[in-house]
């Protein structure tokens, strides 16, 4: 396993990070799987082993039983894991349980200690942005959590380009904690990431957790151009994350890692993460899996290594395109353009 640093914290963590919104599966969430906690403690025990040392889960996740379910595992081997989860949407009826602001970050995290059953957290991620909250206000309460032990670091999910700056240009400004990370959503069927959020990352030294790397399974290989999906399958029309706005681009990206992965011998999967771990910026990919096997398939993929060949395949088939200011940079920047600018860049420079 390869373990690369946050951002730019000392912290180090493996590339591949087990994702927990499966545990528990009631409400709403119970759509995406409903490991129970004997399966939880297996599964955790095969991310171990294989050298993942960190575990995601977020309060939301069936209404706080995630976090029980990774408390009770972690039970009495608090340091074999680094803990993250985050704070932001609803966990009540009442006004205040939602949100940004000091009062709600201070609870959330309370609550999420008691459930996972530590006192500190490694990581403390806001789920997502909250445009009625003073960003002040929720930098100073997560400075509060800083300062009294209780989390580590810090990062952010879900925001655009102008709020993940905003945020960084804010703490800095105010000597509040600094953000670490982002987890977002990018992967071979969304690069929406590359325009903005990757770039920045890059420029700030901000670490990249992907969340759904597989696309909620899009990227699986068991959604094939005319072929009916396994029994229990979504259907692609009432697909939301991702949301599935081109189906023949989607089927062109899936036949070309079917392809690869035959040639590899490896499933499509593997060749699915293998390439966006392999993207700039990115630290580690937040994997999940309704079974043991689908588990052991994804973490395989740490040691997948695509060849130049294979990458500019993907890319071709894959590739965004060049919204406003990006096509009008790529034609008249010419040589000065940054690093962080010749990640969406690059290819298009003659």
């Amino acid at each position: 396993m390869e373990y690369r640093y946050l951002g730019r914290s000392g912290l180090k963590v493996s590339v591949l990070t087990l994702g927990t919104m499966t545990f528990g599966g009631t409400g709403g969430f119970a759509a995406v799987g409903n490991t129970d906690l004997e399966t939880a403690r297996r599964q955790v025990d095969i991310a171990l082993d294989a050298g993942v040392n960190l575990i995601d889960t977020a309060d939301v996740y069936s209404s706080g039983l995630s976090e029980e379910i990774v408390g009770k595992v972690m039970a009495g081997r608090r340091q074999a894991a680094l803990l993250t989860t985050k704070v932001r949407f609803g966990m009540g009826s009442g006004p205040n349980d939602e949100g940004l602001s000091r009062h709600h970050v201070i609870a959330g995290c309370e609550a999420s200690l008691r459930r996972l059953g530590t006192d500190y957290l490694d990581l403390y991620q806001l789920h997502e942005w909250d445009g009625r909250t003073p960003l002040e206000e929720t930098l100073s309460a997560l400075d509060h959590l800083v300062a009294s032990g209780k989390v580590r670091y810090i990062g952010v999910s879900n925001f655009s380009g102008w709020q993940l700056m905003k945020t960084v240009g804010i703490s800095q400004r105010d000597h509040l904690p600094t953000v670490v990370s982002q987890q977002i959503h990018y992967t071979l069927q969304a690069r929406e990431a590359e325009y903005e959020l990757i770039p920045a990352a890059v420029d700030t030294g901000i670490g990249v957790l992907v969340w759904s790397p597989l696309a909620g399974g899009l990227l699986s290989g068991k959604y094939r151009r005319g072929q009916e999906p396994p029994s229990g399958s979504r259907d692609l029309a009432a697909w939301g994350e991702p949301p599935v706005r081109d189906e023949e681009l989607l089927y062109d990206v899936i036949e070309k890692l079917i392809g690869i992965a035959a040639d590899r011998r490896v499933s499509a999967a593997e060749v699915a993460l293998a390439w966006t771990l392999g993207r700039p910026g990115v630290t580690s990919l937040v994997i999940g899996a309704r079974t043991d096997e689908q588990l052991l398939a994804n973490l395989r993929a740490a040691d997948l290594v695509l060849t130049p060949e294979e990458i500019t395949l993907l890319e071709e088939v894959s590739r965004p395109p060049l919204l406003y200011p990006y096509w009008h940079q790529a034609g008249g920047a010419g040589g000065r353009l940054s690093e962080a600018d010749l990640t969406l860049l690059r290819r298009h420079l003659s």
